[in-house]
């Protein structure tokens, strides 16, 4: 096995989630007054802070959303299609083979610098992402927590062992030579989506490899639209935000549970909640700050009232 496997959780199912995209009403474009920024900077001068973070802090490294400005409607698979349908088993694994080329060479952006450097002027008692894409450590914030796990290895839901996201790439051009001729070209006409999830026609002959451990069903080791969060991620996240006394939620809408309910018990337990985003989130009325405009703008703001210098 040569080190790809070690031991995973899998989720069970919960109901999914019906519809994606823009929405509608969305107040995006606004942008906060300066006393607004200032005052949310004073709320969480000094204070253990724990970070949440979304979508909107890699869309800058050219990682699509799900429900921001542009954001393409879609019905993405949820766990229940995925575990089983063989023909949505071969439809996910083409559209990823053609989009994870371009995940994979994502690199972090000004924001993810952004987060990490908050740590150096703030008690930043962690970073909880629900992106799957490992930026946040690769630009050197820590602790971070994948909620949602990471696209970079895929699971057995048999046996719980993890494949290398790479090497299984590798697999699956092999057993399909016909995409593997033109992934290049395919990768470049697709509309790439959330998640390296890139849209491919003709997927009915793809195949792809069960777990070569225990002849499982193999499946990307992130968190499925209508599938729980591993229960140990979130007990570690909750147990950050109890040592915290604000939170500090970047660049999600708060469209899904997993995310909100760290807003609502911050609520509950009468800490401070700054909220950052482009367009309107489920918490909103639940904050104590409530910040619009670029993501990146405000957050260096934010870094530079803490330091009492200019962001780097």
């Amino acid at each position: 096995m040569g080190g790809w496997f070690r031991t995973a959780r899998v989720g069970r199912a919960v109901q999914p989630i019906k519809s994606w995209g823009a929405p509608d009403d969305a107040s995006f474009g606004l942008e906060s007054p300066v006393a607004d920024v200032r005052a949310a900077v004073e709320s969480l001068r000094g204070q253990p802070t724990m970070v949440l973070t979304g979508a909107g802090t890699s869309t800058a490294s050219g990682l699509p959303d799900y429900r921001g400005r542009g954001a393409i409607p879609r019905q993405p698979m949820t766990y229940q299609e995925f575990v089983s349908s063989d023909s949505s088993r071969r439809h996910y694994w083409a559209r990823s083979t053609v989009g994870w080329p371009s995940f994979r060479v994502a690199q972090p952006n000004r924001v993810h610098e952004l987060v990490a450097q908050l740590g150096t002027v703030l008690p930043v008692t962690g970073v909880v992402t629900q992106n799957v894409d490992g930026l946040h450590q690769a630009a050197g914030s820590g602790p971070v927590l994948d909620l949602h796990g990471r696209l970079a290895s895929v699971s057995c839901l048999s046996c719980g062992a993890v494949m290398d996201r790479e090497v299984l790439q590798a697999t699956l051009l092999r057993m399909n030579p016909d995409v593997a001729s033109r992934v290049d070209h395919l990768a470049e006409q697709a509309a790439t989506l959330p998640d390296g999830d890139a849209e491919v026609d003709r997927t009915e002959e793809f195949t792809y490899p069960n777990c070569p451990v225990c002849g499982g069903l193999l499946k990307p080791d992130v968190v499925y639209f209508g599938e729980n969060a591993n229960p140990d991620v979130v007990t570690a996240a909750f147990d950050l935000l109890d040592v915290s006394e604000s939170l500090l939620v970047l660049g999600t809408s708060l469209s899904v549970m997993s995310g909100l309910r760290f807003v609502r018990r911050a609520a509950r337990d009468g800490k401070d909640i700054v909220i950052v985003n482009d367009g309107a989130t489920r918490g909103d009325e639940l904050a104590t700050h409530r910040l619009h405009g670029r993501l990146e703008d405000v957050l260096q703001h934010i870094v530079e009232g803490l330091s009492g210098r200019s962001a780097r």
